[in-house]
């Protein structure tokens, strides 16, 4: 699905070092399929002992509903390098994640699998986390193809994306999508490459 310009309210989780295995617990990754981890996402924060949802959590909450975008704590997505992670987030229905870090890993993984990390400088964090306190149903804009996020208050913010992850983001194509893209190309070149063997033979 290629990644459309975002405007949306947002999810906030300020709890710093959040890691793969409370966002996605271990116990569910004997699968292979996307489908259906969203309702296992932060499973042990969601749900209790009997496996009713615990109306204390954000994501039990109106606020987390039709949400794009997660405001999250410094250091998002460290420890194991399990897919698993942005699969239960963009199944939940998340396109981005805003914080001030993110575990390499869980960052190559998110650009892979169509969740953009997006990392803010400190004080742009303070002030989202202030926005949605005021406003639960504060926006922010985040425009891709001028790696742009605009601000509740309209204040306009740059952020990074590596080049590659960028156009297949757009493009709505991971790695092999993108070679597969390129296959004319290549089947030229392997017609040309398999004329010049048999003129050396």
């Amino acid at each position: 699905m290629k990644f459309q310009n975002v405007e949306s309210h947002m999810v906030p989780m300020p709890n710093r070092n959040i890691d793969t295995d409370q966002i996605i617990p271990a116990r569910f990754l004997k699968t292979i399929s996307k489908e259906g981890l969203g309702d296992n996402l932060f499973c042990d924060w969601r749900y209790d002992a009997q496996g009713k949802p615990k109306p204390d959590f954000i994501l039990n909450q109106p606020i987390a509903k039709g949400a794009q975008v997660l405001l999250a704590g410094d250091n998002f997505g460290c420890g194991s390098s399990r897919e698993h992670a942005p699969w239960a987030l963009t199944q939940f229905g998340f396109r981005a994640v805003i914080s001030t870090s993110f575990a390499d890993i869980f960052k190559a993984n998110s650009l892979k699998n169509g969740l953009l990390p997006v990392i803010v400088p400190s004080d742009v964090h303070a002030e989202l986390f202030e926005a949605v306190a005021e406003n639960p149903q504060a926006k922010v804009k985040i425009e891709l193809p001028n790696q742009t996020l605009t601000t509740p208050s309209g204040r306009e913010v740059k952020f990074a994306v590596d080049s590659f992850a960028k156009h297949c983001l757009l493009e709505g194509v991971d790695e092999i999508g993108y070679t597969l893209q390129r296959e004319a190309e290549i089947a030229a070149f392997e017609a040309r490459r398999v004329g010049s063997i048999n003129t050396l033979a």
